[in-house]
């Protein structure tokens, strides 16, 4: 793929190498996009660097979204490296293991707001911080999942949380629209992502997801990462405020 060639590009979200950012990250390089890398902490780094490597991504840094500065730090080097920014993935999510596992009527005060500021606030921040930037325009992209629209057996918690987010998404298109900044979800099929292996039966619901999708198949992180790299560039000018999904036509059936 191509068509990318000179864009600037924050990727936040690579765990190692089956995450979906990693995919995105790559179909991103691969069109010739240059890239700015995070990793969440110490722990994470081993993991994530020899793939920020692969890419030659000039801007590698942790980023907790938790603690105080270090988004503002990683949009700082954006800032002195590129002077400017083309687009943003976002692609981060997290519960806590009792929330997540058990009823939304029975989760807490702590863990729902913790849910919801690292994985929903977290991309109105980022849009915050990438609008200075993107004086030229550009696309702000985030991750969501088909329970945000419907109820998914022991997606319990998150599925509020990505509803907020997919709202959260048509504000900001509506907001920074008139600035040419493009705002969407993409909202993959189940992938067997380490985030994923935190659900319940996963792979209960990923046999089912493959057997009934229209296209009897899986979808992979590749799959994610070539509509991220349409999202990403002019052949996606006039598309915001959307969530667009690439499921192999699972969200159709219900």
């Amino acid at each position: 793929m191509s068509g990318l060639s000179g864009a600037k590009g924050l990727v936040v979200g690579i765990a190692n190498e089956h995450s979906i950012a990693w995919g995105c990250a790559r179909a991103l390089h691969a069109a010739g996009a240059q890239l700015a890398v995070t990793w969440l902490n110490e722990q994470a780094r081993p993991w994530v660097e020899p793939l920020a490597q692969t890419l030659d991504a000039p801007i590698r840094m942790p980023l907790d979204v938790t603690q105080a500065g270090q988004l503002d730090a990683v949009f700082e080097a954006v800032k002195n490296q590129w002077g400017r920014l083309d687009f943003v993935l976002h692609s981060i999510a997290f519960a806590p293991k009792d929330d997540l596992h058990g009823r939304v009527t029975d989760s807490s005060r702590d863990g729902f707001l913790r849910a919801m500021d690292i994985s929903c606030h977290s991309f109105i921040r980022m849009a915050r911080l990438a609008e200075p930037l993107m004086d030229r325009g550009g696309s702000l992209m985030t991750m969501s999942y088909l329970g945000a629209d419907e109820v998914i057996d022991h997606y319990g918690l998150m599925g509020p949380v990505k509803a907020a987010l997919e709202s959260s998404v048509r504000y900001l298109a509506a907001e920074l629209g008139p600035a040419g900044i493009r705002v969407n979800a993409i909202s993959p099929g189940p992938l067997a992502t380490r985030a994923a292996s935190g659900i319940e039966q996963f792979d209960q619901l990923l046999r089912e997801a493959v057997q009934r999708a229209p296209l009897r198949r899986p979808v992979d992180i590749d799959d994610v990462g070539r509509l991220c790299v349409f999202l990403a560039s002019e052949a996606a000018r006039s598309i915001t405020g959307d969530t667009l999904y690439v499921d192999a036509g699972y969200h159709i059936l219900n």
